[in-house]
């Protein structure tokens, strides 16, 4: 008997549209996706490592194979993951490849108490979360990493009086500045591959802050 191709074992999670960014329900469903720390993680090893097999992402990860394959699919689904077939070395492997996807929403376009708003909320508190999590993971283990990864972190901050146009600006010019650098080394790793890299995370944040709340 033949066996199936990846694709045919995977059409279930095929995405029935390609287009990004994703909107109304679609964008829901991709926040589910992305926002669970399990799919999150594989997300992320195939952006840093590249192209992988099930059996790769089960070794860097620790996870079981079942785990991964099963939360590949929402991924696939959503459009921030897609099969590799062409690196595959008989029809019994399925790799997988990740695509650069920016999300951007916000709780308050949806109606207070409905799905959509409490998925929106939950999606930025857990985005919020993981961020933090990777914050502490690098001031506990930078000194790990060889010189000059150990000393290329950086943190810059500002507490100033600001108008809330003024923070929408700040936010404009921030995202196109990473956007741009985000850009420049995508295409400076195609044109120049064999040079030393390390995945790199950059968050950007303001918000007000009142040094008056004290500790909540």
């Amino acid at each position: 008997m033949t066996r199936r191709t990846a694709q045919d074992r995977h059409s279930d999670s095929a995405p029935a549209d390609d287009s990004w960014p994703p909107e109304g329900t679609a964008l829901i469903d991709a926040l589910v996706a992305i926002h669970h720390p399990t799919r999150r993680r594989l997300y992320e090893v195939l952006r840093a490592q590249g192209p992988c097999s099930v059996g790769r992402l089960v070794e860097l990860t620790g996870l079981a194979p079942g785990s991964v394959s099963h939360h590949l699919k929402p991924l696939h689904r959503s459009g921030f993951v897609s099969l590799a077939p062409g690196l595959a070395r008989d029809t019994r492997e399925s790799w997988w490849q990740a695509h650069q996807r920016r999300l951007s929403w916000s709780s308050d376009d949806y109606d207070e108490g409905s799905a959509a708003h409490e998925i929106g909320r939950l999606a930025e508190r857990t985005n919020y979360e993981h961020q933090e999590r990777a914050t502490r993971q690098w001031l506990r283990r930078r000194h790990d990493l060889p010189t000059p990864w150990s000393d290329s972190g950086f943190s810059s901050d500002a507490f100033v009086a600001a108008t809330a146009e003024q923070v929408d600006d700040l936010q404009r010019r921030l995202d196109v500045t990473i956007r741009e650098w985000s850009d420049a080394c995508v295409a400076d790793r195609e044109e120049h591959p064999d040079l030393e890299r390390h995945p790199v995370r950059v968050v950007a944040r303001g918000f007000p802050s009142d040094p008056t709340w004290g500790e909540s």
